[in-house]
């Protein structure tokens, strides 16, 4: 484990000599973390509403600011409504537990530990599988109210889950997401893996998410039909927690036209990567994904270090919990710059063609 003393962006400073590596980590995506207009509005909001607003989203007092935050986050969500949150982990939980009250809770292979309330065991089912067993289960059981909860994108195996099978749904069924690694990336306008999803009156869509992940935001949102958020808004997790920093709603709803900009070059960046080693049977990625998972190859340096001794730090460690097998992925951004890109595939291509 390497330490640094700054937050990476392009570029970092780690471990005990405070060398400089390419950054290739972390899910900041569209890199506004470290754009100065981003940043300056950020200010502007600190200059604005201070470092936090001092009181809940239930008391005789509101902060309008939260009013139009909720309002852009379900325009953009293509919902009715929007409850926004300190984290995307805490309004994965308000979503969750919302969605035991509506039904039996079906979890998909791979669900983040942010929708559980209580631990499930994993699963190596393959997902599109699964859900077609479970549509088929709904179906035959219609005196039973049933919630499917899934995530949309595997940040682990660089894979968008496929929704199509909830075309066949032919009970009423709920439908909870987490596209924490969706919103802000996929669709025309960002509005994520909503656009993709099968239109089907049986079906009531809740999706949840982070804003740090693409809009480097800390907060996070839980969208749907207007009865579903109201009801959300009198849960504990709502009312009883510290809202949202008011810097970072500001700055959200001033960097519009920014992060249209950033996930533009985003998407150049990864088609322009992906071409680079497109040859490569050692590494997988989806094209609208800009996760590049890497395969140690047998008997050799592990590819980490391969790049690590040539200055390029790519994500490796166990994720989501200690124990859980070891990933290697290179993860772009929109701050890569092109020479970024010719430097990360000239080496992949040294070490999958020449070890």
């Amino acid at each position: 484990m390497l330490q640094t003393h700054e937050t990476p962006g392009r570029n970092t400073t780690a471990g005990a000599n405070d060398k400089q590596y390419l950054f290739f980590s972390g899910f900041a995506y569209l890199g506004m973390h470290r754009d100065q207009l981003f940043l300056q509005y950020l200010v502007e909001g600190l200059g604005k509403y201070g470092s936090l607003y001092p009181s809940s989203r239930i008391a005789n007092v509101q902060l309008h600011l939260y009013d139009e935050i909720e309002h852009a986050l379900c325009g953009m969500l293509y919902q009715q409504a929007a409850a926004c949150f300190s984290s995307g982990y805490l309004a994965s939980q308000a979503a969750i537990a919302f969605a035991h009250t509506k039904g039996q809770v079906l979890y998909a292979p791979g669900t983040h530990p942010s929708l559980q309330q209580t631990p499930i065991l994993p699963s190596s089912a393959n997902f599109g599988d699964w859900l077609q067993t479970e549509v088929d289960k709904i179906n035959a059981e219609p005196g039973t109210s049933y919630v499917i909860v899934a995530d949309t994108v595997s940040p682990l195996t660089a894979t968008i889950n496929d929704f199509s099978a909830l075309a066949n749904v032919q009970q009423k069924t709920w439908v909870l997401l987490d596209d924490s690694h969706g919103f802000g990336l996929l669709g025309e306008n960002g509005e994520g893996i909503i656009s993709q999803l099968p239109l089907n009156d049986h079906i009531q869509y809740l999706v949840a998410a982070s804003l740090s992940k693409a809009y480097s935001a800390e907060g996070g949102v839980v969208a749907g039909p207007a009865a579903a958020i109201a009801a959300i808004k009198r849960l504990p997790h709502f009312s009883a927690s510290t809202p949202m920093m008011p810097a970072n709603a500001y700055a959200f709803l001033q960097a519009m036209p920014l992060y249209n900009q950033a996930r533009k070059r985003l998407r150049e960046n990864c088609a322009a990567f992906a071409a680079q080693i497109n040859s490569l049977q050692n590494i997988r990625f989806n094209p609208l994904l800009s996760i590049f998972l890497l395969n140690d190859l047998a008997n050799a340096t592990p590819v980490y270090d391969y790049l690590l001794e040539h200055d390029v730090l790519i994500s490796s460690f166990s994720y989501p919990s200690p124990d859980s097998p070891k990933i290697n992925r290179a993860v772009i951004s929109a701050v890569h710059e092109a020479n970024d890109l010719a430097l990360l595939s000239r080496l992949l291509l040294q070490y999958y063609q020449s070890m």
